[in-house]
């Protein structure tokens, strides 16, 4: 394929597929998805592609991991329909949103950081036994391996109902007490109530705090997400370099096309 770039020849199907590891159909796929401008047909009808076809098949890999390919689709239909200032949008919305990420990921560290030093500090053990000396609560404190509602909402200075609507978007799980039937709080639990607290004072909404709980709990605790979110700091690291690689061989493209 490589003579046929320099020389400025057609390419058939298979010339276009083998140089970048597809298949012929993909190719077909892409084309029809207008990622690909169309091609050229011969007198028999069988599709001739050209140099600039490779360099738009090339951009369109390229711009996939970091925009995702629904995205990448997108940039390369706009560009196609001759919507340039759109495709620009559509790569400003995905830039925006990996910094949006970055923000989060900031935002989950601190809220670790917080709670890391709260529980040290002062664990919901001894805040039940602050809350029983201080004064009636009103409402058992605690049961079998656990904490109530209560004093829970107490310590974190909200309402029970709060408690109750954060269980209903799935960040908290208390278990029932099989005699009473009160939710009872476990460890895990007051921990997640806790980071849940810290994220909403910095603004988060609910649907966005429940998967980050969810890993939490995936990971066992606090310690092993340490791990997780070294991963999480190459995972964007490495989207945002994958975008600077994109934006080059898409801009090689425009220049290309003239």
């Amino acid at each position: 394929m490589a003579r046929n770039l320099q020389n400025g020849g057609q390419l058939r199907p298979i010339d276009l597929a083998r140089g970048h590891g597809l298949s012929t159909q993909a190719v077909r796929n892409y084309e029809e998805a207008g990622i690909l401008p169309a091609a050229g047909r011969t007198a028999h009808g069988y599709r001739t592609y050209t140099p600039l076809h490779a360099r738009a098949l090339g951009a369109f890999l390229a711009l996939v991991p970091g925009h995702s390919h629904r995205t990448a689709t997108s940039i390369m239909r706009a560009v196609h329909q001759g919507a340039v200032d759109e495709a620009f949008r559509l790569i400003d919305e995905s830039h925006a949103q990996l910094l949006d990420d970055r923000r989060t990921l900031q935002a989950v560290e601190n809220a670790l950081r917080d709670l890391a030093h709260t529980t040290a500090s002062e664990p919901a053990a001894a805040v039940s036994r602050s809350a029983r000396a201080s004064g009636p609560v009103s409402g058992p404190v605690s049961g079998p391996g656990g904490t109530f509602i209560g004093p829970l909402a107490e310590e974190l200075g909200i309402r029970p109902a709060t408690l109750r609507k954060w269980e209903r978007a799935g960040l908290v799980r208390p278990r029932r007490d099989p005699l009473t039937g009160y939710r009872v709080y476990d460890e895990a639990d007051a921990r997640d109530a806790r980071l849940a607290h810290q994220l909403r004072r910095g603004g988060y909404p609910l649907e966005r705090i429940a998967p980050l709980l969810a890993q939490v709990r995936a990971a066992g605790g606090l310690e092993p997400l340490e791990a997780a979110l070294h991963d999480w700091h190459g995972r964007l690291s490495a989207r945002a370099r994958a975008m600077l690689a994109g934006a080059a061989e898409l801009e090689a493209y425009l220049r290309e096309r003239g």
